[in-house]
């Protein structure tokens, strides 16, 4: 058996496809570069992370956008020649009534590329997928977002759009037309067209992406519809029960807190395995003990579905998602899931595969293994607060319970100059322990940043440790559920406290308002002439059981 999460930590809206005997799995990466992860699996048990598509900015520009716009929903696909990913690059999420959602095809003949440039599909809602009908023929869809409701205080999730593709002429073509406006939850989105016995299935997200979340599907008999809701809805949802017009989500919620350990399950995607099983690869969130909490964010977890009288339902029976599954190839072996321990040194780029970088990409953000050996440096870039060019590489949290540390040298000669162990959700949620310049020399600073007020929680002279070119720092962090406590290795090795016990849930989607989940990582500023630089020795990071 196999426990879910299978993707832990921010891996959130899984596109999930099957070639050959090879699975794929795609899922978003909003502000974070390079865009879109994909990783492979034999068995649906084991997952590698294989690539990320978007690596230049001509397949996605992300300087300049929010925290949890940029790149939403992706959807990959095949069609026996070419793999197909579309995605979404959105402006503006939140902020306004209108939304900017231009929507992109690229493709490739293998997995890994090379990938085309990109096509522009539309703009008229985000969450596009490609649907690859039986005589040859591709269709878009995607969800509709009608500003209009917004200023007259109504839902603008207002149904699903089906339009031609034409890959010859490489544009859409005739009109778009609504094929499904939603079941009573509301907030229709994230549609995905599958054909089966007869029939064409639309499985969509509904209830928005929270408490509420759910996946439903309708069916048809004719690619544009009517489509008929299924007996079974919805598919899978973490919450129960009909929702009273007076209850706020919050409300409902905490009364129905603990009945399931994955919570906010939706945005769902099919596969067939070679032996005829089907899975329904869908995101969810973990919460922090007894609080309304998700700080890894939307993660991705696989459930088991079966056909019944031609609706899908889960196998084991209701609608709550299930911790486990049985993998495809060792039905009998349950997947050990031991805590992660890493220690990442920069011999060479390995360890790209856990890191990422904020809207810029790790080449054009001043970092480097080439110019010191078994070293990664870090040339100062803009401040944490900036939505362009930041210095920062940093890696999911993947447990609430984590330890995180990193050795690094560096010489501050300006307050302008900072370099340090970052842990984040976004510019106005985050926990920065940083050495910089002060009054009288070298010092270290803990800084807080909730709900975009900043404090400066502790500041303390420092001499910093033996080091071969600067003087060297190691600053740690420890994460326990809720409880965050910084640290550091003082002149004589010892480790001491950094600041006051902080507190993880305001660096979740819940108390940040986002789409995305916490991240660790190290982070380097110099806003004088982005000459200085941080040498990072090793980064470690150890789940907690």
């Amino acid at each position: 058996m196999v426990k879910n999460p299978i993707l832990r930590g921010f891996h959130p809206d899984p596109s999930l496809i099957r070639v050959g005997d090879d699975y794929y799995l795609a899922t978003s990466t909003f502000e974070w570069a390079p865009g879109v992860r994909i990783y492979h699996s034999k068995d649906l048990a084991h997952w590698d992370y294989l690539t990320a598509p978007l690596d230049t900015y001509s397949k996605m520009d992300l300087r300049g956008v929010k925290a949890s716009d940029g790149i939403w929903a992706p959807c990959l696909s095949h069609d026996g020649e070419y793999f197909y990913l579309i995605y979404t690059v959105v402006h503006d999420a939140r902020e306004f009534p209108v939304m900017d959602t231009p929507n992109y095809l690229i493709r490739a003949k293998g997995i890994t590329g090379p990938w085309s440039d990109p096509v522009y599909l539309n703009s008229s809602g985000f969450d596009p997928s490609l649907f690859h009908d039986t005589d040859g023929r591709k269709w878009l869809l995607n969800m509709e977002w009608d500003y209009r409701k917004v200023l007259s205080g109504g839902n603008p999730f207002t149904g699903i759009l089906l339009q031609e593709y034409d890959p010859e002429k490489k544009q859409l073509t005739g009109e778009a037309k609504k094929i499904f406006t939603g079941s009573s939850i509301g907030s229709t989105e994230g549609p995905h067209l599958y054909r089966h016995d007869g029939y064409y299935y639309l499985m969509c997200a509904e209830g928005g992406t929270g408490w509420f979340h759910a996946v439903t599907l309708a069916r048809s008999k004719a690619l544009t519809g009517p489509y008929e809701l299924s007996p079974e809805h919805p598919v899978l949802t973490s919450w129960e029960g009909s929702r009273e017009p007076e209850e706020t989500e919050k409300a409902l919620a905490e009364k129905d807190l603990g009945k399931s350990y994955l919570k906010k399950a939706g945005h769902g995607s099919l596969v067939e395995s070679p032996d005829g099983r089907w899975f329904l690869a869908h995101l969810c969130g973990r919460n922090l003990p007894g609080m309304l909490y998700c700080p890894l964010g939307r993660e991705t977890a696989i459930q088991e579905v079966v056909w019944e009288d031609g609706w899908l339902k889960l196998k084991e029976g209701g609608h709550f998602p299930k911790e486990t599954f049985r993998a495809v190839s060792d039905p009998e072996t349950e997947k050990r899931c031991d805590p992660l321990k890493k220690e990442y040194h920069f011999r060479d780029e390995s360890f790209l595969e856990d890191f990422q970088t904020l809207r810029s990409f790790f080449r054009d953000t001043g970092m480097t293994i080439r110019e010191r050996e078994g070293y990664l440096r870090i040339y100062g870039r803009e401040s944490i607060f900036s939505h362009y060019e930041q210095a920062l590489l940093a890696r999911r949290q993947t447990e609430l319970s984590f330890e995180a540390a990193v050795r690094f040298e560096f010489l501050p000669t300006s307050f302008q100059h900072g370099a340090g162990l970052i842990y984040r959700y976004d510019e106005r949620n985050q926990y920065y322990a940083y050495v910089t310049l002060g009054e009288t020399g070298p010092e270290l600073c803990l800084l807080t940043v909730i709900n975009g007020q900043t404090k400066l929680a502790a500041s303390v002279p420092v001499k910093g440790l033996p080091g071969e070119t600067f003087p060297a720092y190691e600053l740690s962090v420890s994460v326990k559920e809720d409880e965050v406590q910084f640290f550091r290795l003082d002149e004589t090795g010892e480790k001491q406290k950094l600041g006051p016990l902080l507190h993880a849930f305001v660096l979740s989607d819940d108390f940040a308002d986002g789409f995305t989940g916490a991240f660790i990582g190290v982070a380097v500023q110099d806003m004088k002439d982005r000459k200085n630089y941080a040498d990072v020795a090793w980064f470690r990071y150890e789940e907690q059981a």
